[in-house]
């Protein structure tokens, strides 16, 4: 009898059932990236129509970003006591309720509260649907599924801020929003068909008609059935949030998540400001419209996606904690670019691109660290946790740029001041264990 069902998995090959679940994981992802980015696309609207000032847009920005901390924790700890597929169905109603809501906001502290049930939504589904990618990829292609998964994030922001430009070209800010409701909306009964609970969490927890259900699931897999139930791990066991403080995990626990917020400060500065920077001609030279603000935004987030694919090679290759180190190291760099500023709506593409590109790359690091670190009774929980301290981060970036342009401190200043975030994140992740790259010895346990 196989020690665990991850065990199962692992062995086996990778079905078309097994790369359809895996896909639609990365579309949930990209429906975040687009969720998130709503704010910052409909951002020069809000501020117009409000007549907010740079202090108090970035405050309306970091709504959902606040909702996605609470959310990452509590919803995290929820997909790993109820499961990963109740969550993430739950996940969509709040994502659905905060952007349908989003439309019909007439005041800053309307908008805001959407937002921050927005936010909810999205916090749970990251730390969701990354421990089901673990869970349903076997040994081969987890790599490569979890990258798939991050890059979606810039590319449904990517995507979505095509769609937008061309919904502002014609429509008010509302409608960026209407349109990612209706996209939330499609991925419901999507989930309920294609996404199975993950034999990992059935084999843990063992609710009722768990073999069955367990089964059920392999047999789609086109995988062998198993005739029982394998041992539970004592250490399952009454698993809880404690357990991601104790023994091997604290080390892991600290570092990633006090790291992870740190560039998060500076990966939000670019994805959060872009669309006011460009649309202020004190800092972009010349009165740059809404909708190629906006455009400009979409290109930050297809550097990003392109960054995270390749990403995928170099953790392969040089290990994890070198590889996030080194796109660490670069992120400094393309946000300290990007503060140079620009005289061409090309020229701002680019720099934008080329800090997505090392940015997004750091974010599929620890992506892939959160989600090796810990065992299956404890994968959301420890995730969600590092997600939610990340939040803290991306919520105080767009606050602190206000503040900061606010004092005029110039672009060039403040976007050093920001990159430095993922400067702080390249300290800390020298902390980490070194003696093996594979993140899989970061205090897998089970």
């Amino acid at each position: 009898m196989a020690k665990d069902l991850q065990t199962v998995i692992d062995g086996e090959r990778m079905s078309a059932r097994q790369w359809i679940a895996v896909a639609i994981t990365i579309c949930l992802n990209a429906l975040d990236g687009f969720d998130v980015l709503s704010s910052a696309f409909a951002g020069p609207g809000i501020k117009k129509e409000w007549n907010l000032g740079p202090d108090g847009l970035g405050a309306v920005l970091s709504m959902e970003l606040i909702g996605m901390g609470v959310g990452s924790l509590v919803l995290g700890g929820m997909a790993d006591k109820y499961g990963r597929r109740p969550t993430i169905l739950t996940c969509l109603v709040l994502m659905g309720i905060g952007m349908f809501g989003a439309t019909t906001a007439h005041s800053p502290e309307t908008l805001s509260a959407w937002r921050v049930l927005t936010g909810l939504g999205i916090g749970g589904m990251l730390a969701a649907t990354n421990a089901v990618v673990f869970e349903l990829s076997n040994l081969k292609w987890r790599s490569f599924a979890l990258a798939l998964m991050v890059i979606g994030y810039p590319l449904g922001a990517f995507f979505g801020g095509l769609v937008a430009a061309e919904l502002l070209k014609t429509h008010d800010w509302r409608s960026v929003f209407m349109f990612g409701a209706i996209a939330t909306t499609v991925f419901f009964p999507l989930v309920l068909l294609f996404v199975p609970e993950t034999p990992a969490w059935l084999g843990q927890k063992r609710p009722a008609g768990a073999l069955e259900k367990i089964n059920r699931t392999l047999t789609a897999f086109r995988h062998s059935a198993i005739p029982a139930l394998p041992p539970l791990n004592p250490q399952a066991v009454g698993a809880g949030f404690a357990d991601i403080f104790k023994g091997p995990f604290r080390r892991a626990t600290l570092v990633l998540s006090v790291g992870y917020a740190a560039h998060m400060m500076t990966f939000y500065f670019i994805l959060k400001m872009v669309p006011a920077i460009l649309s202020d001609p004190q800092f972009a030279g010349q009165n740059f419209s809404r909708s190629e603000g906006a455009g400009v935004l979409a290109y930050a987030n297809l550097g990003g996606a392109i960054g995270g694919a390749c990403f995928g090679w170099f953790m392969h290759r040089f290990g994890v904690k070198k590889a996030t180190i080194g796109a660490l190291v670069l992120s400094v760099l393309g946000v300290a670019h990007f503060g140079l500023g620009q005289t061409s709506l090309q020229g701002w593409t680019l720099a934008v691109i080329f800090a997505g590109l090392f940015t997004n790359s750091a974010v599929v690091g620890f992506y892939a660290a959160f989600a090796a670190a810990y065992p299956t009774q404890v994968k959301a929980t420890g995730t969600g946790f590092a997600l939610s301290v990340g939040r803290g981060g991306a919520a105080l970036s767009p606050i602190l740029a206000g503040l900061l342009f606010q004092s005029q401190l110039g672009l060039m200043n403040v976007a050093l001041v920001m990159a430095m975030g993922s400067l702080l994140a390249l300290v800390l992740l020298m902390f980490l264990p070194v003696k093996d790259p594979d993140p899989k010895e970061w205090g897998q346990a089970d």
